[in-house]
């Protein structure tokens, strides 16, 4: 029995290690749930946990850079069609995303992945580029993943830092921006945004259901946003703690679809709705293991070097423990 520290975000396929149904086979883990803004600022900064979740760009971007840290396991507790929460302030005449075309455009950090996704989305399928769009970026070095990680705005990209005293929140509510690439309110000690933009914002896409059935049709990709780290010198002294790990979340996250609500919303998300529960089991829209995932985990390696956030493509397997890659 080893003891170690972990990280999780109170997402709901994680829920059953937090509450302590499913515990890591031989580890003692002392457990810190956190907002994932935050955990990946501790993390890519300080270091402060053995196991966490961790934002996937930052990842592909730390390894581009030689930086060896972490190795990835192949549980992705976060997915969202993100770009469907692209929002637009009232009065700014936004209706569609070629409308964002020439307009200034928030984002709590550029190099997430949320970010990411939204953005290859974007260019890929509605013609809009990130040169085509003024940037504003809310969290400042003391607070950001990229400074970690040696952010710096991509060639053509212009890019603002948001002064302390504001925030896209607010900045929408005055005008100052036209639109949002993502929103993150919820308190945490990195994002500072806390106006409700119900009343001053509407989502570029208002139908979020039928866009994100049209972009998985099209696709067959459900975009991941965190997966699962470990310290390699934890790794390294006990490599059995790779495959402990992945299948605790496994058991997690099957305790979890044991609720047929769970697994019908996201089978209605990605319009995958079948005649019953399970045959929505048998056809996971969303599932772990480092093969089931490769072609959405690629597209997002894809983005991140066409952004220019990494000077080269990453290959997976430099980012994920060896004893995952056949998962």
């Amino acid at each position: 029995m080893i003891e170690i520290s972990i990280a999780l975000s109170n997402n709901t396929r994680s829920r059953p290690i937090i509450d302590g149904r499913v515990e890591v086979e031989g580890v003692k883990a002392a457990k810190t749930v956190v907002h994932p803004s935050e955990m990946f600022w501790r993390q890519l900064h300080y270091g402060d946990f053995d196991v966490s979740e961790m934002s996937l760009s930052s990842l592909l971007i730390a390894a581009s850079r030689g930086e060896t840290d972490w190795a990835a396991i192949p549980v992705f507790t976060m997915r969202s069609f993100f770009h469907t929460g692209i929002m637009a302030r009232r009065g700014a005449g936004i209706r569609t995303p070629k409308d964002l075309i020439g307009r200034k455009m928030g984002v709590p950090e550029y190099q997430q992945t949320a970010a990411v996704w939204n953005r290859g989305v974007l260019e890929d399928f509605f013609g809009v580029k990130a040169s085509d769009i003024e940037w504003f970026m809310e969290r400042g070095p003391d607070r950001s993943h990229g400074a970690a990680t040696g952010f710096a705005p991509p060639p053509g990209v212009r890019l603002n830092q948001i002064p302390p005293d504001k925030d896209i929140g607010t900045m929408l509510a005055s005008g100052e921006l036209d639109a949002t690439l993502l929103y993150l309110s919820e308190p945490n000690l990195v994002d500072r945004a806390r106006t409700p933009l119900k009343d001053i914002a509407d989502p570029v896409f208002p139908d979020k259901i039928a866009e994100s059935r049209r972009f998985y049709a099209e696709t067959k990709i459900f975009p991941i946003n965190h997966t699962l780290v470990v310290r390699r010198s934890l790794l390294g002294r006990h490599p059995w703690i790779a495959l402990n790990l992945y299948h605790a979340y496994c058991k997690a996250r099957d305790l979890v679809r044991a609720d047929a609500s769970f697994i019908l919303q996201e089978a209605v998300a990605t319009g995958r709705v079948a005649e019953d529960t399970a045959a929505s089991f048998a056809d996971d829209p969303a599932p772990y293991g480092f093969a089931a995932a490769r072609h959405v985990m690629e597209r997002l390696a894809d983005y991140v070097h066409r952004q220019g956030l990494t000077q080269q493509r990453i290959e997976l397997e430099r980012i994920f423990a060896p004893s995952t890659l056949d998962l």
